[in-house]
């Protein structure tokens, strides 16, 4: 059995599973190609129409590496849900989706049920391999999602704000009554931050290995957890708030405040980069987009705002309330509030975030965090009573970079990992608004007027230097102090002429302009009649 080729020739017969392959190659060729090719048979001209020609083959080649390098270095393709006729995909049940689902998948559908401790926080690894969990309540928990399997679990018997992984799974900060506390992944107490004071947010910039913090006084610090230096320690000025999120793109934190300003910091700046009105009342949470363009906040009005950071602007307002909210890896927004979760798409890739799943939970539990894990179609809420997990599609991404992110990375691996991620560690002075202008030459500044007392400074150095000139002594007769003095005169009168020169320069440019603007400044005929008539003779 096989299919003949366009031109018959029976050399080219190939197999149904080859021409099912050449097929679907043919497909992905045609993502990449540069669009129809150009028409060479009407050109005359022969050498140029053999450069197009090796031109448009380089194209093709380029095109067909590049979809070769997609079949295997992407072999999966992510999805969403889709409605067929009327229905609707938010009225889709978590139910449903799990009898369609395969086993491993249906693994990451649980509750984990622990009233004596909540509400709970979760953060995951840059894998999404590990969860940390935090009970308010002072429980503690490491998670390895892949097995499913209980790492270590601890009571540390005292309040827990927040929790988060440092570079990797085998450190993490935990926000406490009093300070912030680095545990390792067997539960060891490694280091008591006291600097920080009453942390209520944690954020770990790990490009930088800088570990951020904003306590109940509104005091931000960052502090390197390589060499344990203090590098930025601020008084944000703006009362105490309990937002907080860093921008993934540039390394940027920025804080939500009860006046319903965001307030952007870099570690090298005592002032905000920025400082915008995104509300009329208090910021309830706030998410970043993976590239960093974009930024979504909530407020007490009840409504959702997206931001193009970029331009500073909102692009879209989304009638409803959040306490959490969290940016997927594909895109998907997750807001949470009360016992109700809600996720937006932007299917049409035009920044416009429309409802695409929603999700209840029992009844009374109250949402405190949601987090999308990486690499999984998995989102993650705490809440009052513990912890759950839900299935939504499209919302990891498919395929992972081992250089990256390795799910399957083993004890070696991970060493290798730390090494290089600590040689390549970036100093605090490159988190800036902008990282593309790192490497670039600085544009020359215009050259400033000089102010009048700085004129006057300059005027008085070049006569002091010019009666400091030491005289030349010279023969009999030619070295009277008369002479010497007129001489000495001459030079500072020398030393004051391009000074003076520059005044009357800039005084004659004054008085011209201010001619030309009365010249040019005429009534209109309507008020002609109140002008004031110039006196005749």
């Amino acid at each position: 059995m096989g299919a003949k080729q366009e031109n018959g020739d029976p050399e080219d017969i190939l197999p149904p599973l080859e021409q099912e392959l050449s097929h679907e190659l043919d497909m992905k060729v045609k993502k990449y190609l540069r669009g129809e090719g150009a028409d060479l048979e009407v050109l005359k001209d022969k050498k140029l129409k053999g450069q197009l020609y090796t031109r448009e083959n380089l194209y093709g080649t380029s095109a067909k590496t590049a979809a070769k390098t997609e079949k295997w270095l992407l072999p999966s393709a992510g999805g969403y849900l889709e409605a067929e006729g009327i229905e609707k995909t938010w009225r889709i049940k978590q139910d449903t989706i799990g009898r369609e689902v395969d086993i491993s998948s249906a693994k990451n559908q649980y509750d984990i049920v622990l009233p004596d401790f909540g509400p709970y926080t979760l953060d995951f690894t840059s894998s999404g391999r590990y969860m940390a969990a935090a009970g308010r309540k002072g429980h503690l928990a490491v998670v390895d999602m892949k097995n499913m399997s209980l790492i270590k679990e601890i009571q540390v018997r005292e309040t827990v704000r927040d929790v988060v992984f440092l570079h990797n799974e085998m450190f993490f900060a935990a926000a406490q009554k009093k300070y912030p506390y680095i545990y390792n992944r067997d539960g060891v107490e490694l280091h008591c931050l006291k600097e920080h004071g009453a942390v209520t947010r944690l954020q770990f910039l790990k490009n930088h290995f800088l570990l951020a913090s904003i306590n109940k006084y509104g005091q931000l610090r960052y502090q390197d957890v390589t060499m344990g230096e203090m590098i930025g320690n601020f008084r944000t000025g703006l009362g105490r708030t309990d937002v907080m999120q860093a921008n993934p793109f540039n390394g940027v934190v920025a804080l939500g405040h009860s006046g319903g300003t965001v307030s952007m910091w870099k570690p090298t700046s005592a002032v905000p980069l920025v400082k915008m009105l995104c509300h009329p009342g208090p910021i309830t949470a706030m998410a970043f987009h993976p590239d960093g363009h974009l930024m979504a906040t909530s407020g007490k009005e009840r409504k959702i705002k997206i931001w193009d950071v970029r331009k500073f602007e909102v692009l879209q307002t989304i009638r409803g309330h959040a306490k959490t909210l969290d940016f997927s890896q594909k895109g998907l927004l997750a807001a949470g509030t009360g016992s109700f979760v809600q996720i937006f798409g932007d299917f049409s890739g035009s920044r416009n975030y429309s409802r695409y799943m929603g999700h209840s939970i029992v009844k009374g539990y109250q949402i405190r965090k949601v987090a999308f894990r990486p690499y999984e179609d998995v989102l993650g809420i705490g809440h009052s009573m513990g912890w759950s997990s839900i299935l939504i599609p499209g919302s990891g991404e498919p395929n992972f970079d081992t250089w990256l992110a390795n799910p399957f990375e083993t004890t070696k691996q991970r060493r290798e990992k730390e090494i290089h991620s600590l040689l390549d560690k970036l100093p605090p002075e490159t988190i800036m608004l902008d990282p593309s202008k790192i490497g670039t030459v600085k544009s020359a500044k215009k050259k400033e007027k000089p102010t009048k007392k700085e004129m006057e400074a300059d005027l008085e150095t070049a006569v002091e230097a010019a009666k400091g000139t030491a005289m030349k002594k010279k023969t009999k007769g030619r070295n009277k102090p008369s002479k010497i003095a007129v001489k000495k005169k001459e030079i500072v009168e020398r030393a004051k002429k391009p000074f003076l020169d520059q005044q009357m320069a800039e005084e004659e440019k004054v008085a011209k302009k201010k001619r030309k603007i009365g010249e040019e400044i005429a009534l209109p005929t309507a008020l002609q009649r109140f002008a004031r008539k110039k006196a005749t003779a």
